[in-house]
């Protein structure tokens, strides 16, 4: 039996309004995702969304017996293909070294596999089989050696983006080919170059994009799935087409019961993308902020709207995350309890979380509240005077942000040194400093406290003693 102790409402992209969350099967919640596509080094925006529906998938996980949750891997397509070309190097090949920077990305912000990652290229038998149904059933036509769904076949056409005629010739971006019955008519099999192929009925050619996501849905989740997630930017034509070919290929699918899109990162007021020369890529912002902090900074904002993205944003998440660790840190000092992380709680009950924080998940994945709650219970820590209460609090704390994905570490590891720090040189300038202190020389231990924080070392000064840590974690 499903654990509903709560209504779930989503945001329903389709139909533009919250929605209660029903389940088809409430033994068995089935979720989808937009993965990236693995021509380079994944952005930012790649990580908000893998970010944003971990937290979902965590979150239904603890309402429901059984969530299978499916993200994909773009492994072939147009920008693989240039990319492969221009590198040298083969397309399957190039696909691999960036799925693995991927998942080394995922890892380091503490996102969860999915259930199943599949890839089109493992599922070409499967692609070539629902183009010929869609032939078949009149949804699709073969011109010039190429497939092309038939717009024209499915009247519903729009409703997901609900875009105008011009919207979506215009929104397309793709040039009107001659051999089209429709400009809107879209590519499910084109020709192939020499850098992949596969023999299909129509001759060697490779998959249009849009049909590898309704087959590898239809191949692992079936016809009709409880949830579909993407970036905004996905809607429309991707999500679009998906839609028309999820629901042309057999009678009575539906393709997607709830779709959930996040919105955008923008730098100084404008969205992130190549053509404004603005793409940050996951590994480059790791290089200066630790993968907790950014996912924090990714869960500043509600997962719907436009996160303004600049180093403010990140340094003010450093911040959190210390504050968060430095509650617990009390506890230990406080009760001489033994430490725990968040990891600890992964199998906790729900009744093991704090009430607050499981609502505002409820509520459309409302993770700014979310995070407000966690902070709530690190202040009531401190304003605690019972060692019980603070270790309910302490796991109240913990339980709340393994649902965030946060507080993945014990406070002895978040607060460990870096392994290239000189630890002694540093404890050398915190005697030399508090021997100033004892001498009255403020100035001199100011030095020192500004001395340290240029090497990345916080001091604090406490009852038992000075206590520092590094801000490079």
């Amino acid at each position: 039996m499903a654990i509903q102790v709560m209504d779930i409402h989503i945001y329903d992209s389709k139909q533009r309004r919250m929605r209660k969350f029903q389940p088809m099967d409430p033994e068995h919640v089935t979720i989808y995702v937009c993965g990236p596509t693995v021509y380079d080094q994944v952005h930012i925006g790649n990580g908000l969304s893998a970010v944003v529906f971990d937290v979902f998938v965590r979150f239904l996980r603890l309402v429901y017996p059984k969530v299978t949750y499916v993200r994909n891997i773009t492994d072939i397509d147009d920008k693989i293909i240039n990319a492969a070309l221009e590198n040298d190097e083969p397309f399957d090949q190039l696909t691999q070294r960036f799925t693995d920077a991927f998942h080394d990305d995922a890892e380091a912000l503490f996102v969860l596999p999915p259930d199943v990652e599949p890839r089109p290229t493992l599922l070409i038998p499967k692609i070539v089989s629902m183009i010929e149904q869609l032939v078949e059933r009149g949804h699709a036509y073969i011109a010039s050696g190429h497939v092309l769904f038939d717009v024209g076949s499915f009247p519903d056409y729009g409703k997901l983006s609900n875009r105008t005629l011009e919207d979506m010739i215009d929104g397309a971006r793709i040039e009107v080919a001659p051999y089209k019955k429709d400009p809107k008519d879209f590519v499910l099999w084109k020709p192939s170059n020499d850098v992949a192929g596969w023999e299909s009925p129509w001759g060697r050619g490779r998959p249009g994009w849009h049909i590898e996501c309704s087959a590898m849905i239809h191949e692992h989740l079936g016809s009709t799935i409880d949830i579909h997630g993407a970036g905004s930017d996905l809607m429309f034509p991707h999500n679009e087409n998906e839609l028309a070919q999820g629901k042309c290929v057999e009678d009575g699918a539906n393709y997607v019961n709830y779709w959930m899109h996040n919105g955008m990162l923008n730098f100084g007021g404008r969205k992130m993308s190549k053509s404004l020369g603005n793409v940050l890529t996951i590994k480059a912002l790791r290089e200066k902020y630790s993968g907790e902090a950014i996912r924090y900074a990714f869960l500043t904002g509600h997962y719907r709207q436009s996160l303004v993205w600049d180093d403010r944003l990140l340094e003010q998440s450093v911040s959190s995350i210390d504050g968060l660790y430095r509650s617990l840190r009390q506890v230990g000092e406080a009760t001489g309890a033994e430490e725990s992380s968040s990891k600890d709680f992964k199998d906790a009950t729900i009744e093991e979380y704090p009430s607050q924080l499981v609502e505002a998940l409820a509520e459309d994945v409302h993770t700014p509240r979310a995070l407000a709650e966690l902070h709530g219970i690190s202040k009531r820590i401190y304003q605690s005077k019972s060692d019980e209460e603070r270790i309910v609090l302490r796991d109240q704390l913990l339980a709340g942000a393994w649902l965030l994905g946060l507080l993945n570490q014990t406070p002895t590891q978040y607060f460990r040194a870096p392994t290239d720090m000189d630890v002694s040189s540093v404890e050398e300038l915190i005697r030399h400093r508090n021997e100033a202190r004892g001498r009255k020389d403020f100035e001199r231990a100011d030095a020192i406290r500004e001395e340290l924080a240029a090497q990345g070392i916080e001091i604090e000064d406490t009852p038992n003693g000075t206590r520092w840590s590094s801000t490079k974690n």
